[in-house]
């Protein structure tokens, strides 16, 4: 026993698939006056900033490691907000992302490849 909670506290520790988060976030902002379409590019460079990708126009994907960092960034995201428009943020596990089914010009695309699984010390 005391081998396994040596291994367990010191080794390398990987995360579990259905530990790993993915955020998404997705909104429709107004853009019909220049104030608007400012706040809204403004918005967009935040979240590319922060470490999101632009999956589409108004959705940005990021990986998270577990709870505590989506809700950081959730905090990030609230304290950044648009005055206009409706922001959603989605979370879903590693596990969850591999099974989206995509699809591009009439044609099933294949599966994204998840992120390498982290070790850590």
């Amino acid at each position: 026993m005391k081998d396994r909670q040596t291994r367990n506290n010191y080794g390398p520790r990987h995360l579990s698939g259905y530990q790993i988060m993915w955020m998404l976030v997705t909104f429709d902002l107004p853009v019909d006056t220049r104030e608007h379409r400012a706040a809204a590019t403004k918005f967009r460079q935040f979240l590319l900033d922060i470490g999101f990708e632009m999956s589409q126009f108004s959705n940005y994907l990021r990986f998270c490691s577990g709870k505590e960092q989506f809700e950081a960034y959730v905090r990030q995201i609230e304290a950044s907000l648009p005055a206009w428009g409706d922001i959603y943020i989605f979370q879903f596990t590693d596990r969850q992302y591999e099974n989206i089914v995509r699809f591009s010009d009439q044609a099933r695309q294949r599966r994204r490849k998840n992120p390498e699984q982290l070790a850590l010390f």
